[in-house]
């Protein structure tokens, strides 16, 4: 065999090991997908269910509303509430794949769905999950509870195939409820996907969005939302992307306070430039899972009446539609940056006029910047670095 036949034979046989050696090191590599955007529906509160019915104010009496409660929790049980979710997408859990509408809540980490196993009228109300009809379930070893401000939840913790947008979690942990408060019968959404830290997910559970991550499913490792004020449809959630279709000027990025909620440093509420609220800094929480914005009581009071607000047969504040025009703008300010609401977005239009889109939270120098908030300004949920993005969404 001649020399350059020999040198001939060798480059080849390099160059197909090295062509396989690629091949198997991009097979190791997760496959990651840009984009994965949920479609968001808007759908009835169960506060607005309750209050339809005529039984908001007695069943609010039995089950007090405590928008707060998730967000002053103790130990490790993450905590939320549900009487103002609104928007929620759909999911699905094991194989075959058994659909689920959940809330997207960015004030708490647990994901959880109703089972089979639970006798709770709320559960009857649902879509339960049957862990038997899943190749690729697996029972866990913990017990869930998760606290309410109008009840709880308890159950048990599995592993299964969640499919998110066409992103498929492998192994995720999930609660399994088996008891649910009966103020859940009211909820529209089956369950809750929490997009919080892990630090606050009840039992030590991994959040969906971190597994996400670690299982490279997503380009980036953030998240995007935006809820459309026009109509019940046309919102979404996009794991990995910040769609640039959904908002008009620049992104102002503002780092988080804390790792636990999606929490960040307010200077000030100003209407027609005096402070009226969080005088010398507080603390705000930019959540899907609350509709209104929530703040401490006095400051709540003081801001819907400046702005003519006065308290109506439902128990909340109205004002006539009419007169929006002349409805100072709010403005609030976030680590020195000014986002302000005009009042066609802080109020909502109803059968007896023009309601609130601010909510009493206690006494606590705690604000969350909800729905009535996220409507105005496309939020971007950025793990890499810690931070928000707002911008003035279209």
């Amino acid at each position: 065999m001649s020399s350059k036949y020999q040198q001939t034979v060798l480059s080849l046989l390099f160059a197909l090991h090295y062509f396989f050696y690629l091949h198997v090191q991009s097979a190791k590599r997760p496959k990651c997908k840009c984009i994965s955007r949920i479609s968001l529906i808007k759908g009835k509160t169960a506060r607005e269910t309750l209050m339809e019915k005529g039984l908001w104010e007695e069943v609010s009496k039995k089950y007090p509303y405590n928008p707060m409660a998730k967000f002053l929790q103790t130990g490790d049980e993450g905590m939320t509430n549900d009487a103002d979710m609104s928007y929620y997408g759909v999911i699905s859990i094991g194989t075959p794949p058994q659909s689920f509408k959940v809330i997207f809540d960015t004030g708490s980490s647990n994901l959880w769905v109703p089972s089979v196993y639970c006798s709770s009228q709320a559960c009857q109300n649902h879509v339960k999950f049957n862990p038997s009809q899943s190749s690729t379930f697996k029972w866990g070893n913990q017990p869930l509870s998760i606290h309410y401000g109008t009840g709880s939840m308890t159950g048990r913790l599995g592993y299964d195939t969640v499919s998110v947008g066409g992103l498929s979690v492998n192994q995720q942990i999930f609660g399994i409820s088996q008891t649910e408060a009966t103020f859940m019968s009211y909820m529209v959404a089956d369950g809750i996907l929490g997009l919080a830290f892990p630090s606050i997910a009840a039992s030590g559970a991994t959040p969906v969005f971190d597994n996400m991550m670690s299982q490279g499913l997503v380009s980036q490792n953030l998240f995007s939302v935006y809820l459309s004020s026009n109509s019940a449809e046309g919102s979404v959630v996009s794991f990995g992307d910040i769609e640039s279709s959904y908002y008009t000027g620049q992104i102002t990025w503002i780092p988080l306070t804390s790792e636990t909620y999606w929490q960040v440093s307010m200077d000030s509420v100003t209407i027609n430039g005096n402070v009226v609220a969080c005088n010398g800094g507080c603390q705000a929480i930019i959540d899907t899972g609350t509709t209104w914005i929530v703040g401490p009581n006095r400051d709540i009071s003081n801001i819907n009446s400046m702005v003519g607000f006065t308290p109506n047969q439902y128990g909340q504040n109205s004002l006539n539609c009419g007169n929006l025009a002349s409805t100072p703008e709010i403005t609030f300010t976030l680590n020195g940056n000014a986002f302000t609401l005009p009042a066609t977005a802080y109020t909502t239009q109803s059968s007896y006029g023009c309601v609130t889109g601010f909510g009493n939270g206690g006494s606590d120098q705690l604000w969350i910047l909800g729905d009535v908030f996220i409507r105005q300004y496309y939020s971007i949920f950025d793990r890499q670095n810690n931070r928000v993005g707002l911008a003035q969404a279209v």
